[in-house]
């Protein structure tokens, strides 16, 4: 009997090690597993921080969320930062993006100038970096670059007022008033030389007069692009150069921020015919004073086509590969060419806003009304 139960308890035991044993492969294998699993994912779904300037201007609010809607559908994680127009802020949250982790910058500056220290550490930390619309200046971090053809916009504008005033057949003179943007906004420089090259030979001609002789870039430049300032600047130029009935023909704007500071000074201080107003981003604001003939006519950048781009070119990047591209020439961002992508824009006036904006699904109807 005592034999018996020593066999028994024998047998329990081998049971038990043999089990223990078992469990204690499972138990080693299974952390392991989970480390490869887990290391696999964050390797497939990288960070993307992507810096916009400020939400003050709707059409950075669309380009945001249309990135960050677009990233997350690729399978990205998005660190989306808006810097409310502040230097420093932007930096800050550039400095932040690179410390927590982004694998891939996409940014829209505030000033091209302002980024080089806080891009050098992403350059030292292998983080390319994608400039968004405005390029940023003297930085060698600086991997590629997407926006719409600026250049062109600026000529659309000036073939705009062209066409609009019959310039080849008017006998004129017509009366002008010039409007850009931002002086640290690359792009701004860009929109006043394609629309300055189409005019300036009937500037030279005497058809195109500018009253006030405002009319080189540092001088018609606006601050941050802020509707206030170009409103203020209208109002003293009418009060000028207009108060004795003279006729404003035309008002080149190079983005809705300022014409539509210039249609605020226009309503509270001139009685004449309403001038031609060119606009870029298609603001809802604009689009509505252009269907009550306030605005002639805005640039439309789909902000839906660039994000689009731009997505393309982190999800070749992100996978080892080179971003598409279709210029190697045009912007030199005072360390060289900077690769390219470059979106075609269109023009939106009356008499196509319905097709381009809201049958694009861009805005509805209400929106509008």
């Amino acid at each position: 009997m005592k034999k018996k139960l020593l066999s028994i308890l024998l047998t329990v035991v081998m049971v038990t090690a043999v089990f223990s044993g078992c469990s204690k492969k499972n138990v080693k294998d299974t952390p392991d597993d989970t480390k490869e699993t887990t290391s696999s994912v964050s390797n497939d779904v990288g960070l993307v921080g992507v810096a916009m300037p400020t939400k003050d201007l709707q059409r950075w609010n669309q380009d945001g969320t249309n990135m960050e809607a677009e990233l997350k559908e690729a399978g990205y994680k998005v660190d989306l930062q808006y810097a409310s127009n502040d230097i420093q802020t932007q930096v800050s949250q550039v400095e932040n993006m690179i410390s927590n982790g982004c694998e891939l910058l996409v940014i829209a500056s505030i000033d091209g100038d302002s980024l080089g220290t806080v891009l050098a550490q992403a350059k030292e930390a292998k983080i390319p970096v994608i400039a968004y619309d405005r390029l940023i200046m003297n930085s060698d971090a600086v991997t590629y670059y997407a926006t719409f053809d600026n250049y062109m916009v600026g000529t659309k504008q000036g073939e705009y007022i062209k066409e609009a005033l019959d310039l080849d057949n008017a006998a004129g003179p017509f009366n002008m008033e010039i409007f850009t943007g931002d002086p640290g906004d690359n792009n701004a420089k860009f929109f006043y030389s394609g629309a300055i090259d189409v005019l300036q030979p009937y500037i030279d001609a005497g058809k195109i007069v500018v009253p006030s002789e405002q009319i080189d870039f540092a001088t018609v430049a606006t601050a941050n692009w802020a509707t206030d300032a170009a409103q203020s600047r209208m109002e003293n130029i009418l009060s000028s150069y207009y108060s004795g009935g003279a006729k404003l023909d035309v008002v080149l704007c190079s983005n809705d921020s300022t014409a539509l500071g210039v249609e605020n000074a226009l309503v509270a201080n001139y009685t004449g015919e309403y001038p031609v107003i060119t606009g870029q981003d298609c603001d809802i604001a604009n689009v509505k004073n252009m269907i009550a003939g306030k605005q002639s006519m805005s640039i439309f950048k789909d902000t839906r086509t660039l994000a689009t781009q731009v997505v393309s070119m982190v999800d070749a990047i992100m996978k080892g590969g080179e971003a598409p591209i279709n210029d190697i020439k045009s912007y030199d961002n005072g360390t060289g060419i900077i690769p390219s992508y470059l979106c075609e824009p269109v023009f939106a006036d009356a008499s196509n806003y319905k097709e381009l904006l809201i049958d694009s699904g861009y805005y509805t109807e209400d929106a509008l009304k």
